[in-house]
């Protein structure tokens, strides 16, 4: 069915307009003049930019799944049809890439597929742990309940992703605020003292003569310099999308000083909480652990468990291949452990979750602490150094001339 936006008036002479779905023009009219409105135009909605290209669409943040799961979880349980809980929650969306999906997952409802298969179509917005866990509360019959665990998932690793994000926008805006300091000093201030100390005839310090070299460097080649960067963050960017490339980068993140610590504790803290929530749907553990390993974020870990899991299906317990790859901590594992031998595997799962974010608070507090005296380190030694290294002829000058 198509989408058509329609204006009028209704008895008491009120302008009105809206929006509904129809076969075609004809019967979108009269579905309005049902509604006791005074038709004045129908016409067919123009498609958005990303209807055409789905890649350009706007994104679907985690506040819209958020609203729009716990919504639908809320409808489902006061008995609604599932198709009349899809049409409501799509009227009502504001973001309009959600309001195209939705429409299209209410329009492959209505023409037999089922829920979970209609979201798998929409990976850019639903991920496979999502229609994972929409076939188990459809196959159980508890997509209610299912919903609202979702809910709570995504609120719990959006908070998790925001704490991370908190950690490293402070640090690399302080570190691009410098460079850009740092290039206009020797750009277009540096150049301006040069001219001066070689107009004066004076013999320079080292220090001097190395920021003047520096600085016509700099000068002559901004262009070549900002070029090559491009080229190699590009070169980069396309290397970590390959196979060999994110093992790479991956890897190296992990063996950081400080920064690998916190991803480790990231990666335990997902992996658990991720698996819990398949577990406690009643997913079965060899396709929680697949789902698991491709939403991992990071390829070790991906492989860790992938490994594991391989294990697992020949009739080894959890927590003994998890702890030979050496990716999870002792503590983790030996919990996993215990959390299978009581067969309360999910709930054990969900304790370590919650500790390790409150580990990543912590990790993330000690970070921030940790670098605000480097950063300002960073900017003495840098900016600092560059106005220390220019003054110093001007004081030799200002001694020459005192005597």
């Amino acid at each position: 069915m198509a989408v058509y936006i329609w204006t009028g008036t209704d008895r008491a002479g009120k302008k009105q307009k809206g929006e509904m779905e129809a076969d075609n023009l004809p019967l979108a009219r009269q579905m309005v003049v049902r509604k006791g409105i005074a038709v004045k135009d129908v016409k067919l909605k123009p498609k958005a930019l990303g209807d055409y290209f789905p890649a350009m669409a706007g994104k679907v943040s985690d506040k819209d799944k958020v609203i729009f799961v716990r919504q639908f979880s809320t409808m489902i349980d006061a008995g609604l049809p599932l198709v009349q809980c899809l049409d409501i929650l799509q009227a009502q969306q504001d973001n309009s890439n959600f309001k195209r999906v939705i429409r299209q997952i209410k329009k492959d409802v209505e023409e037999g597929s089922t829920l979970s298969d209609a979201i798998k179509k929409h990976p850019r917005v639903f991920d496979n742990l999502f229609h994972n866990l929409v076939a188990a509360g459809e196959i159980g019959g508890i997509l209610d309940v299912i919903l609202n665990r979702l809910a709570v998932y995504i609120e719990k690793m959006a908070k998790l992703k925001k704490k991370v994000k908190g950690a490293l926008t402070y640090p690399v805006i302080v570190v691009a605020i410098a460079v850009i300091v740092v290039a206009v000093i020797l750009i277009w201030v540096i150049p301006v003292f040069s001219q001066l100390f070689r107009d004066a005839g004076v013999k320079l310090p080292g220090m001097t003569l190395f920021v003047m070299n520096m600085s016509d460097f700099a000068k002559s080649y901004f262009h070549w310099m900002l070029a090559g960067l491009f080229i190699l963050f590009y070169g980069l960017r396309r290397f970590r999308r390959t196979t060999r490339g994110r093992n790479f980068f991956d890897q190296l993140l992990l063996r950081l000083p400080v920064f690998g610590i916190l991803l480790r504790k990231i990666a335990v803290a997902r992996f658990t909480r991720t698996l819990s929530t398949m577990l406690s749907s009643g997913v079965p553990i060899l396709d929680g652990l697949e789902v698991v390993a491709a939403t991992a974020g990071n390829s070790v870990v991906e492989k860790a468990i992938r490994e594991a899991r391989l294990s697992i299906s020949e009739g080894r317990p959890v927590a003994d291949p998890l702890a030979e790859t050496g990716v999870f901590p002792p503590m983790v594992t030996q919990m996993i452990a215990v959390g299978e031998a009581t067969g309360a595997l999910d709930n054990m799962l969900a304790k370590i979750a919650d500790f390790y974010d409150d580990e990543v608070d912590t990790a993330v507090g000690s970070l921030t602490a940790m670098l605000e005296p480097l950063l300002i380190l960073f900017l003495g030694i840098t900016i600092g150094g560059l106005l220390v290294a220019m003054y110093l002829p001007i004081f030799q000058l200002a001694d020459v001339v005192a005597r």
